[in-house]
């Protein structure tokens, strides 16, 4: 059973995050500008529902996006998930959560859930939050990683690309639910994701290929 997570509250603005003290902290270099892959890493609660949602709707879609050259924007991401804990770790994907991606057509490629790991932020190029807890809790891990701000603006909030999304912010969590919240919940991460392809494809278009 996924705990709950110890995150902002109902009033907490995006930009909320948790006060970390730091002694002694090396810091360390953030990722060039103009490398690919570009790393993207989403990120929930326990890695077994919203997050690998989001990752492989995000491989589908980016797979269907070409350049003019006749590549795919999948073939410059690399795309992933995590939790903010391993609860799960080891485990694969929330059945309810498999089933709603497979009703629409998309296919679970093996995913196996993870913590998130602080020693990523330096590669990764955006990480997908799906709630303001998850980006409260990667913000203050990743501060007192680095001893600075550095990688804030990386920690991104997934309905931020959803021109549509308005004031909400979030993605709830469906594993309390039934399978209408987990079909609620793929409808608002294909929105992100869909908004998600549009950015990246214009980053890409203006980077050096490998």
């Amino acid at each position: 059973m996924a705990p709950p997570y110890r995150g902002a509250g109902p009033g907490a603005a995006i930009g909320d995050v948790l006060t970390v003290q730091n002694d002694a902290v090396a810091t360390i270099e953030p990722a060039r500008p103009d490398e690919l892959p570009l790393q993207v890493v989403f990120v929930c609660t326990g890695n077994i529902c919203r997050s690998p949602m989001g990752d492989v709707v995000l491989r589908h879609l980016a797979a269907r996006r070409s350049f003019e050259d006749g590549t795919t924007l999948a073939e410059v991401l690399d795309v992933s998930s995590a939790g903010t804990g391993g609860w799960h770790a080891g485990e694969p994907m929330d059945p309810r959560a498999r089933d709603a991606l497979e009703r629409r057509g998309y296919t679970d490629h093996g995913h196996r859930a993870r913590a998130f790991e602080t020693s990523w932020l330096p590669d990764a190029h955006l990480v997908v939050c799906m709630d303001r807890g998850h980006r409260q809790t990667l913000a203050g891990l990743a501060r007192a990683r680095a001893g600075d701000y550095r990688y804030d603006d990386r920690l991104v909030m997934m309905r931020s690309f959803d021109p549509r999304a308005g004031g909400d912010v979030d993605v709830p969590d469906p594993y309390y639910g039934d399978d209408d919240d987990f079909e609620r919940c793929l409808d608002l991460v294909e929105a992100g994701c869909r908004g998600l392809v549009d950015l990246l494809a214009e980053q890409v278009g203006a980077r050096p290929r490998p």
